[in-house]
């Protein structure tokens, strides 16, 4: 028995598969037969549904030209098919002209592609027939599914479109897949409905209101088809009818592009027009036909919901301008609890427009802006606070209230609740005590009836529709050590009868524990009645944990001053120890030394200025000022090293120059980052010459008689700074009465002047000497008007 399935017959009408082999065989063999020919009747309804479009456009041109005066349809058909012969064009797209001229709809208005200009297929129909053709043939389907199949085969594929999506919208903003065409089955049954708030592409364009073009999609955006790599262009047109948005049109295409030229622009929104006409006409299973309740009877239903609310109320209907835009809106009903803002009757104010009963609702962000956006999307709007405007005789009287508008078919319901004083001062209240963590009760331990405002359930932990806590029980959620302190508060307020507060630990039911502080008063009923407790909690967690931080850093504070003195008063004798008040007398024929040092004023700022004075083997004197960078024990262990060191290499016999680039190799190679200036000079008694060099120093002041000069500058970088350094030294012969001043810095400087200008003043106060060296520095110290709190040093050294 042969067991192999028998050939499929092959039907001479319908087409091959292009690619298919014509094969026979067994198993897979047969099912690739089948799907060829599955293929080939898809293709042949394909082009019989495209045909029934066409004829139906061409049936619509008939009506027309019967409308304009033709007898009948036969002969309007026998006219059509004469001017387009006599024409030169098709039927189509005769047809097509005759429906845009007497339309003058979104359709007609259309301009053709850019393609059609550009080089583009020529054999392709016109854009005018490509969207007749996909009207005619979205018209003729019962759903969306069918009208996103026509509009993508007759008026997107054209454009270079793969794929469209129709979104149907709902009230709360979430999106069902009405229709889609060029997606894979399993992509549509995944996108099939998108929750509320999820941020997907058509979303944005539903919030927005208007047009999105993306020619190249975020990677994050989400949306159908964009689970692979591809990153193709996509529009997204909400579709609008009446002035509603009642869902979004996403049309794909496989590759990135540039900006949305403004005749796909026009066609897209018109397509997107004919999205809405079906999905404003369908439903889901779930609601009646037609998909929105009668709209000549929503009106009337919400005149009868507004007669039952307790809230002022009034009705809506859009005014619509031929566009189909919402131009203002029609006040058709007022419920009995109206009251208009500036006194006038309801009779007056039903029947008139919004905008001419309320001018001033047209604001930015006012009344008229949220009718329009909950009229055109059906979500519904709620407010706690708006300011609603009148405008009567003049005057501008207002109200604050709280404000909802909600959508019923085609008609809005406003209803409003206006603050008064005394809501105003209650909602004062409410938010104080959220924001100052307040929760009040009252009681009445007689009865054992209490009442806590919804603050304090959130103070313990507790859901709003829990039982209250006594006070007598305050002690079973407080922490075991306050158990005294609570008790004693209990005695004060429920049997000693007097105000009382006290302070404990809350332990809340989720493990929390809450510093918790509470006021209570007793209060005695005039009519005799029972006592009432009233008082208020509040959670002073916050403070405590702040009390407890400031605590510890006070401590941390003192601790780190105590140190800092420690270190300082360290420093300070360190420096003491080092440099004497006074140098050591020197001899060397008749040169006198003299120093002055100030500190500075602020304890912690111990510097490192230092100054020796000493007579080497060579009987040379050797005279140094210095100044190490920074405050401190580490500037004062700098000085102490620096100083040290160029005693020991003074002992060599080198010269100044030589001097400082030994010491500067010391302070870069053997300290930790040390840097300073430092003036070195060394005098001979015999011959009365001072060499000297300098490291970045201030160079020294020589006063001669009644004149005072700043020596030359020879070059020198600081000590510290690179690890090889050279220094230029230069040379002075001192005469008889010569003073020559070393000082660091600290004389000099004031944020006021430059260097240049503190020099001068230096000049003017050092001479002329008065012939005591002591007083001379005395003198320079008085003047000095240093203001940068830093120490000073001046050294002196004069000849007889």
């Amino acid at each position: 028995m042969d067991d192999r399935m028998p050939d499929t017959p092959q039907d001479t009408d319908t087409p091959a598969a292009p690619g298919a082999h014509a094969v026979t065989g067994t198993g897979g063999h047969g099912v690739e037969r089948l799907a060829a020919v599955v293929e080939g009747l898809q293709r042949r309804l394909e082009a019989q549904e495209s045909a029934a479009a066409a004829r139906g456009l061409i049936e619509l041109a008939k009506g027309i030209l019967v409308e304009r005066g033709l007898d009948g349809p036969a002969e309007a058909a026998r006219h059509l098919e004469q001017l387009a012969a006599r024409a030169g064009l098709p039927q189509a797209e005769l047809a097509a002209d005759i429906v845009n001229e007497a339309a003058h709809d979104p359709l007609s208005r259309a301009g053709p592609v850019p393609e059609d200009d550009d080089g583009a297929d020529r054999a392709a129909p016109p854009a005018s027939v490509r969207l007749r053709v996909a009207e005619s043939g979205a018209l003729s389907g019962t759903d969306a599914q069918t009208v996103a199949q026509s509009l993508l085969v007759h008026a997107l594929e054209p454009l270079g479109a793969t794929a469209a999506a129709v979104w149907r919208a709902a009230p709360d903003g979430s999106l069902t897949l009405a229709g889609s065409a060029g997606f894979p089955d399993a992509e549509a049954v995944r996108w099939r409905y998108v929750p509320p708030r999820v941020g997907t592409l058509a979303q944005q364009a539903l919030e927005s209101h208007r047009t999105l073009w993306h020619g190249a999609p975020p990677a994050a955006a989400a949306s159908i088809g964009r689970s692979g790599a591809s990153n193709g262009a996509r529009a997204l047109i909400p579709a609008q009818r009446a002035g509603r948005t009642v869902g979004v049109l996403e049309v794909c295409w496989p590759e990135p592009g540039g900006p949305l030229p403004p005749a796909v622009h026009r066609q897209l929104t018109a397509l997107a027009g004919l999205c809405a006409h079906t999905l404003d006409g369908t439903g889901p299973a779930d609601q009646p036909a037609g998909g929105e309740p009668d709209r000549a009877d929503s009106a009337a239903r919400l005149a009868g919901l507004a007669d039952g609310l307790l809230n002022p109320a009034l009705v809506l209907r859009p005014l619509l301008d031929d566009q189909g835009q919402v131009r203002d809106f029609r006040i058709t009903y007022t419920n009995a609890r109206f009251a208009d803002f500036a006194g006038r009757p309801r009779a007056d104010l039903t029947g008139r427009r919004l905008l001419e009963a309320y001018p001033l609702a047209a604001a930015e962000g006012g009344l008229y802006e949220r009718a329009e956006c909950v009229h055109a999307t059906g979500e519904a709007f709620r407010t706690d606070r708006m300011v609603l405007p009148a405008v009567m005789d003049d005057a501008t009287p207002t109200a604050t209230a709280a404000l909802g508008i909600g959508r019923f078919g085609d008609a809005l319901l406003v209803t409003w609740r206006t603050e008064d004083e005394v809501t105003r001062l209650a909602a004062l209240v409410e938010h104080t005590q959220r924001l100052g963590r307040i929760g009040g009760f009252e009681e009445t331990p007689a009865t054992g009836e209490v009442i806590w405002n919804s603050q304090l359930f959130d103070i313990y932990g507790l859901p709003p529709q829990s039982l209250p806590i006594p006070l007598e029980r305050l002690r079973h959620h407080a922490h075991p050590d306050d158990a005294d302190v609570i008790g004693r508060f209990l005695r004060a307020v429920l049997h000693q009868r007097r105000p009382a507060s006290t302070a404990f630990r809350l332990l809340r039911p989720d493990g929390v524990v809450r510093y918790i502080r509470v006021v209570a008063e007793p209060a005695a009923d005039p009519a005799g009645g029972p006592m009432t407790v009233r008082g208020a909690y509040q959670d002073v967690s916050a403070q405590h944990w702040t009390e407890v931080a400031l605590a510890a850093t006070r401590d941390q504070l003192a601790d780190s001053e105590q140190r800092a003195d420690e270190r300082d008063l360290l420093a300070l004798q360190l420096q003491r120890a080092i440099m004497p008040a006074a140098p050591a007398p020197i001899d060397a024929s008749g040169l006198q030394v003299a120093v002055r040092y100030r500190p500075a004023e602020k304890g912690h700022l111990v510097g490192g200025d230092w100054y020796d004075a000493a007579v080497l083997p060579s009987k040379q004197v050797l005279l140094v000022v210095g100044d190490i960078a920074g405050h401190g024990i580490h500037a004062a262990t700098g000085m102490v090293v620096l100083r040290n060191a160029l005693r020991g290499l003074a002992a060599t016999g080198a010269g100044p120059g030589q001097l400082l680039g030994w010491l500067n190799a010391v302070a870069h190679r053997l300290t930790e980052n040390v840097t300073a200036t430092v003036v070195c000079g060394l005098y001979d008694p015999p011959t009365r010459v001072v060499r000297w060099a300098r490291a970045g120093h201030p160079p020294p002041v020589l006063v001669r008689g009644a004149r005072s000069m700043v020596l030359p500058m020879p070059a020198g970088i600081l000590l510290g700074a690179v690890a090889e350094a050279h220094y230029v030294e230069e040379t002075l012969v001192l005469e008889s009465g010569d003073t020559l001043l070393m000082y660091t810095d600290g004389l000099l400087e004031r944020r006021d002047r430059t260097v240049n200008q503190a020099l001068e003043q230096l000049l003017r106060d050092a001479g002329p000497s008065t012939g005591d060296l002591e007083e001379d520095l005395d003198r320079l110290l008085t003047h000095s008007n240093s203001d940068t709190d830093d120490d000073t040093c001046v050294i002196g050294f004069r000849l007889r």
